[in-house]
């Protein structure tokens, strides 16, 4: 149905009884609950953000397609507008996001997306980079990457 392989999405984490549709549901207390604003992707309990966590969204019809391109994905959410990725905190630096891919800090979404694929890592994220080039794939555009040096080089 996907064209992906078997058990790329929602994926069951080894040892747990539950599935991404349970980690995904919205618990007390957590933001955009009430009010309408943005809301922030919830890293399912279990997973390390020692990076802290943006995330990078792709429109939908271009999802299934992202997806089969990356060899890591990480914590993916998904309605019926857009897909996102997270991604480690900053991982803009540096990197111009092609449109039709929009970029957020602190992994906060205009939507309740669900939770549609769980890593094997102990991480939530994607490699940056490799979803970098495949957005720029998807825009048609060449990669740009910024030549101003990191601080204390």
């Amino acid at each position: 149905m996907t064209g992906l392989p078997a058990g790329r999405l929602s994926r069951r984490r080894p040892g747990g009884a539950r599935d991404s549709r349970d980690l995904a549901a919205p618990r007390a207390g957590h933001d955009g609950e009430e009010g309408g604003g943005p809301v922030r992707l919830p890293v399912p309990s279990g997973f390390a953000t020692p990076l802290g966590c943006d995330a990078v969204g792709l429109p939908a019809r271009h999802g299934f397609r992202t997806m089969a391109h990356l060899s890591r994905p990480g914590c993916v959410f998904a309605d019926a507008d857009w897909w996102w990725w997270i991604v480690p905190a900053e991982s803009d630096l540096g990197l111009a996001w092609p449109q039709p891919a929009r970029y957020v800090a602190g992994a906060y979404v205009p939507t309740r997306p669900r939770l549609i694929h769980l890593p094997e890592a102990s991480a939530p994220y994607t490699p940056p980079i490799p979803l970098y080039l495949m957005v720029c794939r998807v825009a048609g555009t060449a990669p740009a990457w910024s030549t101003v040096p990191h601080q204390g080089s």
